[in-house]
């Protein structure tokens, strides 16, 4: 087996997947071989997807030129390599143990690869349709209140690696390294649109309005909104809950009965939004690389998340039903009581913006998006005094 004289990383964390244990015997395209003879939950298990859905990734990436096969390692070898890393939030060392190659060669084609799903990632996040969305056209909590409604948009902290010199701004509230990134969610667990490489500390209205007002920005059909929390304003295209009011579901405990208007609509608001949660649940449960700093340049860590959003959507689209996400499904109308509770990968992006942008949500008043928060609680309030007295 090749070695790099330079090579020192070891396994990340401490888990260290079955394989690992029983194939060291094996070289690389042999294991590969193995997994994707056998039954499609091991290539899940292994390569985060199922077998078609593998290939015809390879496939893709085949056709348009991004990769190709060499001499000693195959496409599939290449996509496996890089996927088992990121799927199992490996180092290097670990990896070079399995697939019986030097690091050097691991790191190669792990970027190309990357590289080659940044490459056609745009084609992975599509924008709102013009439809309503099923999860509120198709229950009655939501629909008519919510019909304009396109999903949620939320920011969470992917934990970052960066130099001493650098750490200052990558600090977050809670004094980790991390960075902030954006997405806007649609209600079937995928990405609408991804930002990365803000700065922990930077504000997620300042992240918001980045995504608003860079070249490739965020989208917001004419007439619709995406809900947010109280990170956010409510203004045009966000609809973000009342303030002092009881809003996730710990604020509404068993029994307790609702008060008005506005208590309701924080409550079907919460179920709603809660989409992003679900999302990102599922994204980090198939690519835990995303739980941990990995040790890679700024900019490669900036790509992954780009990259594992695209190949989060990828998976979605073509094998919904795959065991991860049916881990993060929304539960039933009858399981939840009534009383219970376009991505953006140009340069500027995957540089790390360290700039501040002073342009305001522009001259966009907030009248307009808090009447229409007023006019859905009352409509939904109303609907709901009148089903109580039916009762």
């Amino acid at each position: 087996m090749e070695r790099s004289d330079d090579e020192k990383d070891g396994i990340y964390g401490n888990f260290m997947p079955k394989e690992l244990g029983h194939n060291l015997a094996l070289n690389g395209m042999k294991f590969v071989d193995e997994v994707l003879n056998g039954q499609s939950e091991r290539c899940l298990e292994n390569f985060r997807m199922d077998k078609p859905v593998f290939y015809k990734l390879c496939d893709i990436l085949q056709g348009k030129g991004l990769l190709r096969h060499t001499n000693r390692i195959k496409i599939e070898e290449q996509l496996a390599i890089f996927l088992f890393i990121i799927g199992h939030n490996l180092r290097t060392r670990a990896v070079q143990e399995l697939f019986r190659y030097s690091g050097e060669t691991i790191s190669r084609h792990f970027n190309n690869v990357l590289n080659a799903i940044m490459a056609i990632s745009l084609e992975f996040f599509q924008p709102p349709g013009s439809d309503v969305p099923p999860e509120i056209s198709q229950d009655p909590r939501f629909y008519p209140y919510f019909k304009d409604c396109v999903g949620a948009v939320d920011g969470i902290y992917v934990p970052v690696m960066v130099g001493v010199d650098e750490q200052g701004p990558f600090r977050n509230k809670n004094g980790l390294l991390s960075q902030n990134v954006l997405a806007a969610c649609s209600f079937d667990l995928k990405f609408h649109y991804v930002l990365a490489g803000w700065e922990g500390s930077a504000s997620d209205l300042r992240v918001l309005n980045s995504a608003l007002t860079r070249r490739n920005k965020l989208q917001v059909p004419e007439g619709r909104y995406y809900l947010v929390d109280n990170k956010y304003s409510n203004m045009s295209g966000f609809i973000a809950p009342y303030l002092g009011v009881p809003y996730n579901s710990d604020e509404f405990p068993s029994g307790y009965h609702l008060q008005d208007a506005k208590e309701l609509f924080n409550q079907r608001h919460f179920l709603l939004r809660n989409t992003t949660d679900r999302t990102f649940g599922a994204l980090k449960e198939r690519f835990p690389i995303l739980m941990s700093a990995p040790p890679y340049p700024l900019q490669t860590q900036v790509k992954l998340v780009v990259a594992a959003c695209a190949l989060h959507n990828y998976i979605r689209r073509e094998k919904p039903d795959d065991m991860l996400f049916k881990m993060y499904e929304p539960k039933t109308a009858l399981q939840i009581k009534e009383s219970l509770a376009p991505l953006e990968v140009e340069q500027a992006m995957i540089q790390v913006d360290t700039y501040d942008l002073e342009v305001a949500f522009g001259a966009e008043h907030p009248e307009h998006s808090l009447q229409l928060r007023d006019s859905i609680a009352t409509e939904m309030w109303e609907d709901y005094i009148r089903d109580l007295a039916a009762m």
